[in-house]
């Protein structure tokens, strides 16, 4: 994306969702952009009612404000898919085995991929995971945070997912992350101080 366009949409979206747009706030969404950039796994960190989901909603419409579109072509449009992974179980966000019928369920996460995959455009995609980090759930997307972009389901289902798809994690703190998953992310700390 070019800097200074993406700094411009990035004002305009703060400004269109009535925010002031503050150098700290279009740094943390410029930086919060150039590292989906460069990793599909990113954890914006810090306090509750910080503005992680304003940087992270407000760079969502920066992202489609500021790319070029030809004359004919659709707006380029960020979708997100949020879930908070502490307010389910470890089956109901990956699917589970019913030990009655001896039948799988699809859990949460792997609908909301199937959904994703299905989508062939080029549009980013973002499964948003905003909730506490916990080694229960966590240490399962560890080969989806890989270059290989695996999600191994405890089936033995093997999920690809593509180029357009990235995941992130609205987080307080990395207390519990473990340093395999967290050296697979690329972090943006969100200090409220600074908005």
């Amino acid at each position: 994306l070019d800097a200074g366009r993406l700094g411009a949409a990035c004002v305009e979206a703060l400004t269109g969702a009535g925010l002031d747009p503050t150098p700290a706030g279009v740094l943390k969404m410029r930086q919060f952009s150039d590292t989906l950039g460069v990793r599909h796994g990113v954890m914006l960190v810090g306090p509750t009612g910080g503005g992680k989901t304003v940087a992270r909603t407000c760079t969502a419409q920066a992202i489609g404000r500021s790319q070029t579109v030809e004359p004919g072509d659709s707006a380029v449009k960020v979708k997100e898919f949020t879930l908070n992974p502490k307010a389910i179980s470890y089956g109901e966000l990956y699917g589970q085995m019913n030990p009655l019928t001896q039948e799988w369920r699809d859990g949460v996460l792997v609908v909301i991929v199937k959904l994703i995959l299905e989508d062939t455009s080029l549009d980013p995609k973002w499964i948003i995971f905003d909730g506490p980090v916990d080694t229960l759930w966590i240490e399962s997307i560890n080969s989806v945070l890989d270059d290989s972009k695996l999600l191994c389901l405890d089936n033995g289902v093997r999920m690809k997912l593509n180029d357009t798809i990235r995941m992130i994690f609205e987080v307080q703190d990395l207390a519990v992350a473990s340093p395999a998953t967290v050296s697979r992310c690329g972090m943006v700390y969100v200090d409220p101080a600074e908005l």
